[in-house]
């Protein structure tokens, strides 16, 4: 069972007030790129300098970025005492999801909510689902729109926490103690939603019953930049390849701290898969083994050049971008 919000308003309200106008107050955390249809890559490489008492936690939270994606591209750093003036690698740029692009697109694999909307796409970092409760994988919708949200756990969450030794009333109304934070987007998908958190740490990382945790701001951004009936489609998507211009990129997520080995075994064989659909729709494709095999022992969460599709013109600005 996962967290959900009422929907018979006649017994109870399901959660206050419906957000109905659309608007954006621009959050501090997200990422918007300008974006057309059939580009692969968006962003470009940025890095950031701790100051004294400085956490990945805190970075990834003013800058945009999960926990993990920001440990796995800085894997000699300490996420909790950088130090200051470290220098921080950021995985500002990306290979795009697969396709189709449209509205909301969730990469459960990089723990990365992309939304689509008017020439641009806007990226934010999201929790998800832990291994006993996963976020599903479908192609949904948006139900509802939802500010100021009370929770109503089911009753196996309030079972688990009494196990735990705590009690769980049956409803949170709205205020710092709600795990939903301020704003939510319901889902079609029943049960489901999108939403703010009173846990912070917990975005970029696995922790929810299944739900898609993002930052209080991110979630306020999102929810009045999203129609009522807009698609969300939420895929698993480890590695991703695409082709800018002449180059091939490809971006591998390690999706915990460390890896085994037969972590790395899956990673190679969808690396090989993504790679081998490149070929099979472009003439003249040169791949650099050893910069794959680079790319998937890391798993860093950075976007890597590893081939070239010979013959086509380069994209001057990706070309350029990445020297």
């Amino acid at each position: 069972m996962l967290p959900q919000t009422k929907s018979n308003s006649a017994a109870r309200p399901l959660i206050a007030l419906c957000l109905w106008a659309v608007a954006a107050a621009v959050a501090a955390g997200d990422q918007v790129h300008e974006w057309q249809p059939g580009q692969a890559i968006v962003g470009d490489p940025t890095w950031t300098t701790t100051v004294y008492e400085d956490t990945f936690a805190d970075i990834g939270e003013t800058l945009g970025f999960g926990f993990l994606e920001m440990v796995r591209a800085n894997p000699d750093v300490d996420p909790w005492l950088p130090g200051d003036g470290t220098r921080i690698r950021l995985p500002s740029r990306r290979v795009l999801p697969s396709g189709p692009h449209d509205d909301i697109v969730i990469n459960l694999a990089e723990f990365r909510l992309y939304h689509f909307r008017e020439g641009k796409v806007a990226t934010y970092p999201v929790g998800i689902g832990n291994a006993s409760t996963p976020s599903p994988l479908t192609n949904t919708s948006v139900r509802m729109r939802l500010e100021s949200p009370a929770w109503y756990p089911p009753e196996s969450i309030r079972k688990e926490a009494a196990e735990e030794g705590k009690r769980l009333p049956a409803e949170i109304p709205p205020g710092p103690s709600n795990p939903l934070g301020p704003f939510a987007l319901q889902l079609e998908e029943d049960g489901y939603l999108i939403h703010g958190t009173n846990k912070r740490f917990g975005v970029g990382q696995r922790v929810s019953h299944g739900c898609i945790r993002m930052f209080n701001d991110d979630i306020e951004q999102l929810v009045w930049a999203t129609p009522k009936g807009s698609e969300v489609r939420i895929v698993k998507e480890p590695v991703k390849a695409g082709v800018q211009g002449n180059t091939i990129w490809l971006q591998v997520h390690g999706q915990q701290e460390s890896l085994s080995k037969a972590d790395h075994d899956r990673l190679w064989r969808e690396a090989e898969k993504v790679l081998s659909r490149i070929r099979e729709r472009e003439n003249g494709v040169e791949i650099y083994r050893g910069r794959v095999e680079n790319a998937v022992e890391q798993a860093s969460g950075l976007a890597v050049r590893v081939g070239m599709v010979l013959g086509k013109a380069p994209g001057w600005r990706y070309w350029r971008s990445s020297r």
